[in-house]
């Protein structure tokens, strides 16, 4: 009984160690995905090269999900991917393109909703229902944009993400003074240690709205 006991611990405790060690790679896996991703999003301009670069970027988060069956985190970063290249694309390829966007979030929301733990999953669906078109030609809805939105400020509340995606949707929605207010906030988001790149160009993008609003404001 006593060397079943100690088989049986041996055994638990191999097990733990083997989770925690496949959980860092994943981690590290995620880290360096999240360092291209902002490299195609941010530095990229040209579409072209943006479109392709995210579409390989689409196919290296299908083999991270592969090795990582019923995870959510690598269906949102290729979530982001295909949403990317969905804005690089245009068109009626990228409305396909950010359905299949939307189709990955939707199932990583069932999985874990708070899936990277800044509420992007929330951010992510609510920026799609904002930005693409509505029936007919698309999915698009104000309400559903407004309800995750909202849902992934009230996860994280001073995130440049949520703040930056609010803003930009109040806009839309002629609400300047809230626009003003929720990318103001994302200006003074806290820094992401090893997202550097994405804060700065996140952050580039919230300066360049509110400039937008402040002329608007004085014509």
């Amino acid at each position: 009984m006593k060397l079943m006991t100690i088989l049986s611990v041996l055994a638990l405790t191999a097990s733990g160690g083997l989770a925690c060690a496949a959980e860092a790679t994943l981690d590290a896996q995620l880290s360096a995905f999240s360092a291209e991703w902002a490299h195609v999003n941010f530095e990229i301009h040209d579409p072209t090269a943006r479109t392709a670069a995210a579409a390989q970027l689409v196919s290296e988060a299908q083999v991270i999900a592969g090795q990582y069956p019923g995870r959510a985190e690598p269906l949102v970063w290729e979530a982001l991917a295909s949403a990317t290249e969905a804005g690089a694309k245009g068109g009626l390829g990228g409305l396909a393109l950010a359905k299949s966007a939307r189709q990955l979030l939707e199932k990583a929301e069932r999985l874990n909703p708070q899936a990277l733990g800044d509420g992007s999953v929330y951010t992510s669906l609510g920026s799609l229902y904002a930005q693409v078109p509505g029936f007919p030609i698309g999915f698009g809805d104000k309400s559903r944009a407004r309800l995750y939105l909202q849902r992934a400020l009230a996860v994280n509340p001073d995130g440049v993400d949520p703040n930056f995606f609010y803003g930009d949707f109040l806009m839309r929605q002629g609400d300047e003074a809230g626009a003003v207010k929720a990318l103001e906030h994302a200006l003074q988001a806290p820094a992401r240690p090893g997202r550097e790149v994405a804060d700065r160009g996140r952050r580039s993008e919230a300066a360049a709205l509110l400039e937008k609003l402040r002329k608007k404001s004085k014509a």
